[in-house]
């Protein structure tokens, strides 16, 4: 579901701050573009309460990984590229040592902290700082496939897998978290003009908006 607002953390003696998402003004519920035949594609926003990125120092990777097993409880795979997605929480390597992590619960960062040490990595909250777009159907890759030189075939690109890309010079973080489901992970400065440019690549399909 669309998150319209999210509620921060005031400072203290101030009331709740109601923050809109960024895709408030264009989200507009309902089956759109060539959807006579079916509906190609199913966009959403996905409001996760922590996304996390983890970054290890030289040789210090498998001690990360195994932060990550002890904070979210998952397996994470060795390596750039690998992942996993279990309920409402995803991870997957990026870059050599490097994780994005996210869940359900707004204290992630908090957990990271007290077991990745300084020697180990570094701990960076982005929770406020991506949106994340999903994207699922059987169209999804033949969308995506217009944005992003990837391959979205799911012998390269496995369940629970992650990529870090670009589109137009606009970074972008996708995990495969289900056959025919991607979750895109964007800047949130960016996440309107994202969200557009997919739409208008769905149209041709057809695409419902939740």
């Amino acid at each position: 579901m669309a998150r319209k607002k999210e509620a921060e953390t005031p400072a203290p003696g101030h009331d709740t701050i109601e923050r809109l998402s960024p895709l408030a003004p264009v989200y507009r519920p309902g089956s759109n573009g060539n959807f006579e035949n079916g509906i190609g594609v199913a966009l959403s926003e996905v409001a996760p309460g922590s996304i996390v990125q983890l970054a290890a120092w030289a040789g210090a990777e498998k001690k990360l990984i195994d932060a990550v097993r002890s904070v979210t409880g998952l397996a994470l795979p060795d390596g750039a590229g690998g992942g996993i997605v279990s309920g409402g929480k995803a991870a997957f390597g990026f870059a050599p040592g490097k994780f994005l992590v996210s869940d359900e619960t707004d204290t992630l960062a908090a957990d990271f902290l007290k077991v990745v040490t300084p020697a180990i990595g570094v701990v960076t909250d982005l929770s406020h700082g991506r949106t994340v777009i999903r994207i699922e159907g059987p169209e999804a890759e033949w969308v995506l496939a217009k944005f992003f030189a990837i391959d979205f075939a799911l012998p390269a690109f496995p369940v629970g897998a992650g990529r870090a890309t670009t589109h137009h010079d606009v970074f972008a973080q996708i995990q495969r978290s289900a056959e025919d489901r991607f979750d895109i992970y964007v800047f949130r400065s960016f996440a309107r003009s994202c969200w557009n440019a997919l739409c208008h690549g769905a149209a041709e399909v057809g695409y419902e908006v939740a």
